[in-house]
């Protein structure tokens, strides 16, 4: 993306001297990101990073356990933006399992090169990897539960997707350019296959440094919602679930540790599958039956007529009333016999809990 193009872009909020109470009540309901200017600033590990680079690759080193993670590693003909293949049938990067240790050795040795090949970490737990840097470079915004990850790499690009978490990213070395997307911006960034990603979300296949209109013209509009954020070591973004972002590096070393949660039951099970399992059901119907579903899923599904069940006895609604662990159970076995009889597997017996009045099918 030129400057010009970025600099017509708005920027996030930004929020100073955040505490605990401020990100909580008024941050983390606005549902939109938010630049936590300075709040990791305290962090060893940024002023280590503030030294040079050298010396946060040594502090990293300090908790490195030599185990291997799975590194992404690119020519220096795709200039860092990892992406798919010109025949789409494979990505335009390799990936390789190596200590986190040879690989930080490695972005130093060639962080001087005109056109260096493009190295990056990405999404690697640091309590299995790095044990006690967490311990050191607390982020108390977050529940103490929150698993921290880190990322490094030189200068590469992470092409826009999304993710079905909150996030926190804090930059600790290096800076970062963030462009985001509201989550009804999705029809106009064009997603790519859900079977073959470049990491595990889909991917919008435009690229933002240079957009085609004439192939994705509805890209227009979703840069008309675009939000842009500026990272410099020290600073996090806070990232709302579904927010599309592209990540861009911008210096030659750049390590980032983030945070990922959902304060969604844990086991309410899987927007994707459904969303699967309705591009299987409903997407090919007859336009007129596809109508109809759309109004019962408006209905049950998302409320837009109040509560659906309000005239039933609470003893008579079975999988349309509320759930507890039991009935989401009944419900999964319910779907699994269906689906398994649709795929021509064997049954593998009753669900249980059928005194809860579900139906035996969809």
């Amino acid at each position: 993306m030129d400057k010009a193009m970025v600099g017509s872009i708005p920027h996030v909020r930004v929020a100073e001297n955040v505490t605990p109470q401020t990100f909580r009540n008024e941050i983390l309901p606005s549902d939109v990101p938010v630049l936590l200017r300075g709040v990791v600033l305290h962090w060893p590990a940024v002023r280590e990073g503030l030294i040079s680079p050298e010396a946060i690759v040594e502090y990293i080193r300090r908790f490195d356990q030599g185990r291997p993670v799975e590194t992404m590693s690119g020519a220096p003909e795709i200039g860092g933006a990892f992406f798919y293949n010109e025949a789409m049938d494979g990505l335009n990067f390799v990936k390789k399992r190596e200590p986190i240790g040879a690989a930080v050795e490695r972005i130093l040795a060639i962080r001087n090169e005109e056109k260096p090949p493009s190295v990056y970490i990405q999404s690697t737990p640091i309590a299995e990897y790095l044990p006690g840097l967490a311990r050191d470079n607390v982020l108390d915004l977050v529940d103490a539960t929150v698993a921290p990850r880190i990322w490094i790499g030189n200068r590469v690009t992470v092409q826009t997707h999304f993710d079905l978490s909150e996030n926190i990213a804090c930059v600790v070395a290096g800076r970062r350019r963030f462009t985001l997307f509201p989550p009804e911006q999705t029809p106009n960034l064009y997603p790519g296959p859900f079977e073959l990603t470049l990491a595990g979300p889909p991917v919008s296949m435009v690229r933002l440094d240079e957009p085609d209109f004439d192939k994705y013209p509805r890209f227009r509009e979703a840069l008309e919602h675009a939000l842009v954020a500026e990272l410099e070591p020290g600073d996090a973004i806070f990232i709302p679930y579904f927010w599309w972002h592209q990540v861009r590096t911008l210096d030659d070393l750049n390590v980032l540790v983030n945070f990922w949660w959902n304060d969604a039951e844990a086991d309410l099970g899987s927007p994707f599958d459904a969303l699967l399992h309705a591009l299987l059901a409903i997407r090919d119907l007859p336009a007129h039956q596809r109508d109809a579903w759309r109004t019962m899923f408006d209905h049950y599904a998302f409320g837009q007529n109040g509560n659906p069940v309000d005239h039933l006895p609470p003893e008579t609604r079975g999988p349309l009333g509320a759930h507890d662990r039991e009935l989401r159970q009944t419900i999964r076995m319910m779907l699994l016999r269906s689906i398994a009889r649709q795929a021509g597997l064997p049954p593998s017996g009753s669900p249980p809990g059928q005194d809860r009045r579900g139906p035996r099918r969809p």
